[in-house]
This record gives structure tokens, C-alpha cells and sequence, in this order.
């Protein structure tokens, strides 16, 4: 074989391999997926992802911003699957035509943290509305994401539930930030600061804080999981979007949620409904 023949048949081969690349390895099953920093922080995506991916082949990648941003990711078509905690915010995606179906997969609850001195006197109440009104009056540092996340979200309804403008004091501080960022700003600082028990499970540099208000029927806190819309934005992965939907909502995928502790205990409870109704 003569030099010319091994540099045809070598131009042969990284045309075939190139091909081959663009066409079916690059064509791998992968999908998007735009959700909130507290289901990455908490830990869940990193125990869950795996079981699924060994299950079903399909490689999900995760962008957690706020569910804010999570869902205006949705809204620009550069994900396949929104998976967020803003009810109302979610609600309003499918009215827009972003999505077409919103399912419910799992829930938590959030908790005011504070520093053990508890300047505010708020420990051991049930009552988040009272809770923040004390934190006000007394002007304790407050530490808030403020990052249009689904826990900012909830804690502004709570501020106006107890009819309270807290931008309007120099103790409260917004950080812009996810939720593990924010309690490290919270520590710190020995400030109060809502969290999602997730999260606050699974932090570690927690300093003198300390869990002070939990219970309050209002710190509910809804996940809810959305296929982006494909007749809108033509490049989502319909189907293999939906099949990671299905396995959420599904028996299999609602036990491995479940069965997500630390230190023994349970982060996320399912409670999705049958075939997503």
C-alpha cells in the first residue's frame, strides 16, 4: 500500500468516525432538566439520577437556579423538563403555554432557622406570620435569597401575610443567592433565614443556628415536575422528557424519593397522584 492509498484510506476513516459521531454518539439519550437549587443542595439529584440513569439510559442534566429562573429557562425553550417548588408560579407556566400538564411529585416543609440566642423570642412557635412580625419589631438580621426562588417566593407571602415590608429595614439582607450559599451568609452573620428542610438537612456549616419555628400548616412546600412545551420550541425531547416524568410519578420512582435520608432521616415525601391526575 502506497502512501497516497493509506492517506485515502485514512481520510476514509475520520470521515466514517466523524459521522458516526454526529449521528449516533452525539445522539446519546440525554435530557435538560431546570430545577431549583434546593433539589441539588439537599442532595436528592445525586442519589437519584443514577438510580434512573441505570434504569433507563438516559443521562439528565441538571441546571439548578431558583425556581425563578428555573422556569424562565423553561420559558426560552433551553430546557426539556422544569422540575421546581412555586405552585402558583407553575400554575401560571401552563397558563401561558409553556407546558401543558403540571404534575405534583413531592413535598417537604420549610423552617425559620435562627441563631440559639434567639434574639427575636421566637422558638418553639407554630405560627410563621407571628414569628416574622417578632423578627421585625425586635430587627434582628434576616437573611433572605432573594433570588426569585420558590423559597423566596414563600417567604414574601409570609411577610405580607403578617403585614410586613421588610425591604423597608436595614436588617433584612438579600444575598441573591441559592439556599446553601444563603445559610452560610445566615451563619455568619447569626441571623434568621427560612430554609427548605432538605437543604438545611444535609448543611453542614451551621455555626449557632438552629431550627426555631416549624409546623405552621403554611410552610407546605409542593415540588411539582412540567414537560416544556414541544409544539412551542420543536427541540425539546418529548419523549424521553416525559418518560423521565413518568418515572417520577411512577410506583418505582416515588419509593427511591422516599427512601433518600440522612442521618436517618426522610428529606422528601412523595405524594404524586395516580397516572398524574
Amino acid at each position: 500500500m502506497n502512501y497516497v492509498q493509506r492517506n485515502i484510506i485514512n481520510s476514509f476513516l475520520l470521515l466514517t468516525l466523524s459521522s458516526l459521531a454526529s449521528h449516533g454518539f452525539a445522539q446519546e439519550k440525554s435530557i435538560v432538566v431546570s430545577s431549583t437549587t434546593s433539589t441539588e443542595q439537599s442532595g436528592l439529584f445525586n442519589y437519584l439520577l443514577p438510580i434512573y440513569k441505570s434504569k433507563s439510559g438516559i443521562d439528565v442534566k441538571v441546571v439548578a437556579v431558583g425556581t425563578g429562573q428555573a422556569l424562565d429557562i423553561g420559558r426560552r425553550g433551553d430546557a426539556d423538563v422544569v422540575f421546581v417548588h412555586d405552585k402558583p408560579a407553575e400554575e401560571q407556566f401552563v397558563a401561558e403555554g409553556f407546558s401543558s400538564k403540571r404534575y405534583e411529585v413531592m413535598y417537604n416543609d420549610f423552617i425559620l432557622i435562627g441563631p440559639k440566642s434567639d434574639p427575636a423570642k421566637i422558638a418553639g412557635g407554630k405560627e410563621i406570620d407571628i414569628a416574622f412580625q417578632k423578627i421585625a419589631a425586635a430587627q434582628s438580621p434576616f437573611i433572605s435569597r432573594g433570588d426569585k426562588s420558590g423559597t423566596n417566593a414563600a417567604e414574601l407571602r409570609y411577610w405580607k401575610s403578617a403585614g410586613i415590608n421588610p425591604t423597608s429595614g436595614s436588617w433584612y439582607k438579600e444575598t441573591g443567592s441559592g439556599m446553601g450559599p444563603a445559610l452560610n451568609t445566615a451563619s455568619a452573620m447569626n441571623a434568621y433565614i427560612l430554609a427548605d428542610r432538605g437543604t438545611w438537612l444535609s448543611f453542614k456549616n451551621r455555626g449557632d443556628l438552629i431550627i426555631l419555628v416549624q409546623g405552621d400548616p403554611k410552610l407546605f412546600n409542593q415540588y411539582g415536575v412540567m414537560l416544556v412545551n414541544p409544539e412551542k420550541f420543536p427541540q425539546v425531547k418529548k419523549t424521553l422528557g416525559q418518560k423521565f416524568i413518568d418515572w417520577l410519578i411512577s410506583k418505582e420512582g416515588q419509593a427511591v424519593i422516599a427512601s433518600y435520608k440522612i442521618d436517618g432521616e426522610q428529606l422528601f415525601f412523595p405524594n404524586a397522584k395516580p397516572s398524574g391526575k
